[in-house]
Order: C-alpha cells, then sequence, then structure tokens
C-alpha cells in the first residue's frame, strides 16, 4: 500500500509540473495585466497540432528540430496577434478583455479543427522508452524528461524576470502598474512580454502532456483547466504559488482517481477550486504575507 502511495505521489508531482508551466502562463498574463486568459488551452492545443502537421505530413515532413523551431516562431507571432486583438480592451476593462479571451479560445480551437480536422491523432516525442527503479518507484525517461524541462523553463524564466530589463519592468508593472506608467514604463511592451513567454511555456505543457494521451482539439485545453486550477491554488499574483498548486493539483487528483474513481476528477477539481477560494482567496501563499514575485 506504501509503495502505491508513493508511486501516486510521483506520479502526481511529473504531472504536477506540466499543471505548474501552464498555470505560469496564465498567472504571467495576469500579472502583468489582470486579464485572465481563457485562450491558454486553445493556444496551447494549436502548437500541438502544428508540430504534429511539420512532422506527421500534414504540412511538411520535417524533423522533430525543425518543426519545433517553426512552431516557437508560429506561436510567438499568433500570441502576439492576439494581444494586438485584445489591446484596445485592456486598458477599458479588465472584466471586457477576460471575457474576450473565451472568444480568442474558440475561434483558435475552430481554426484548429479546420486545418487539422477532428479526428483524434497521436503524437510522440522523441524520447527513449527507458525506464528503470528507484527506491520501488518506476522511473522513466519521460519522467526525467519533464522534470529536467520544467527546471530549465522555471530557471531560464526566473533569471530573465530578475536580471534582465524587460523583467525588471514586468516586476514593477505586476507591483504598481500606474506608477509604472507615469514613470514612463510602456505598459503594453510588457504585455507583449507575458503573452509571447506563457505561449512559449503553453507550447511546452501540451507537447509534453500529449504522449500521456491522445491528441484532439479538447485534449490540451482540457488539460489546461488543472493548470487554471493550479493557478487559483498557489493565488493569480504569485509565480512561485503557480509551481506549488501545479504540484499539489497533481498529486491531489493522482489520489482522488485512486481512492475514488476517475470519472469525478473534473467535478472534484472544481470542488477543490471552490475550497481553496474560501480558505485562501489569494493563494496558499498568501498567509506568508510580504512580497511574492
Amino acid at each position: 500500500m506504501l509503495r502505491d502511495i508513493a508511486a501516486l505521489f510521483w506520479a502526481g508531482l511529473i504531472s504536477g509540473c506540466l499543471y505548474a508551466l501552464g498555470a505560469i502562463g496564465i498567472v504571467l498574463i495576469y500579472k502583468s495585466s489582470k486579464v485572465v486568459n481563457f485562450a491558454h488551452g486553445n493556444l496551447a492545443g494549436l502548437a500541438a497540432f502544428l508540430v504534429f502537421g511539420f512532422t506527421g505530413g500534414t504540412f511538411a515532413q520535417m524533423s522533430w528540430g525543425a518543426a519545433l523551431v517553426i512552431t516557437l516562431v508560429l506561436m510567438v507571432g499568433i500570441a502576439a496577434l492576439c494581444y494586438l486583438v485584445l489591446l484596445p480592451l485592456i486598458f477599458k476593462s479588465d472584466l471586457t478583455s477576460t471575457i474576450a479571451t473565451l472568444g480568442i479560445g474558440l475561434i483558435v480551437q475552430g481554426a484548429t479543427s479546420l486545418l487539422f480536422g477532428s479526428n483524434i491523432v497521436n503524437l510522440d516525442l522523441p524520447i527513449p522508452s527507458w525506464k528503470t527503479q528507484v527506491a520501488g518507484l518506476r522511473v522513466s525517461a519521460y519522467d526525467l524528461t519533464i522534470l529536467a524541462v520544467t527546471a530549465v523553463s522555471i530557471g531560464a524564466l526566473y533569471l530573465i524576470i530578475d536580471r534582465t530589463k524587460i523583467g525588471i519592468a514586468f516586476r514593477a508593472v505586476s507591483s504598481h502598474p500606474f506608477a509604472s506608467r507615469v514613470c514612463g514604463l510602456d505598459l503594453r511592451r510588457v504585455h507583449l512580454f507575458s503573452w509571447v513567454v506563457a505561449a512559449l511555456l503553453g507550447v511546452t505543457a501540451s507537447l509534453l502532456i500529449v504522449p500521456t494521451t491522445f491528441l484532439s482539439t479538447t485534449t490540451v485545453a482540457s488539460f489546461m483547466l488543472q493548470a487554471f486550477a493550479a493557478a487559483v491554488v498557489g493565488g493569480f499574483a504569485s509565480l512561485p504559488g503557480a509551481v506549488l498548486g501545479g504540484v499539489f493539483i497533481g498529486v491531489l487528483m493522482n489520489l482522488l482517481s485512486f481512492f475514488v474513481s476517475s470519472e469525478f476528477n473534473n467535478t472534484l477539481l472544481l470542488l477543490t477550486i471552490l475550497v481553496v477560494l474560501n480558505l485562501y482567496p489569494k493563494g496558499i501563499l498568501a498567509t506568508r504575507g510580504g512580497a511574492r514575485v
């Protein structure tokens, strides 16, 4: 029994890393512009389909590396376009902008269906099928890849936010948007930065989650529901909270699937969101006080 629980915690940690990557993207946009991006999952799903299209022959038969580079470039452009569409609304109303992201998400989902159809497809990562036993836990190359990619992504983002001019501007706008604007900071540039980085993190998360399931126009968007829950648990104003929230949701969902039923995952997830919002409306790190990144 203890071995089963340990295995559940390990699997929850792995899936939690993916939820954390998705949640960080949501939190980045919210911190800079106070907009909850409900199109995040649909954009990430489009990215996975683009990689499939470039490697599976829909568009061309490319290597994985070339397909990934082209997809990243395209997603940067698409993320920038989405921000430009919302730009007239962002400075007028946070609520209107948030609702508008629902429309953008539906448009992206429709475009994905139009380009790739509604069939379910498989997208495998070029990762070896190596597995081993560590302290009774089954560890695979896929697990280690997720841990490594998550660590590198979070580490790189921390260095960008902590050491670069755009990162310092992001922190200033997140803390005091009005004062930052008065001081001459370009809020649009910071908003665009958060949208582009969120899109890149969405690409990363979507490509890593797809091998564990199938790829459809709704798969990744459904996965982002867990990422949204992770953002709620960690607090929409906290990047470290998004990471902790991702791990928490990953472990919790695995335990509930094992001890209750996986059929009620979405119901239990929504219940978890309601409980957290009542107990910690500003996230689990809010009680510690002090500034949060």
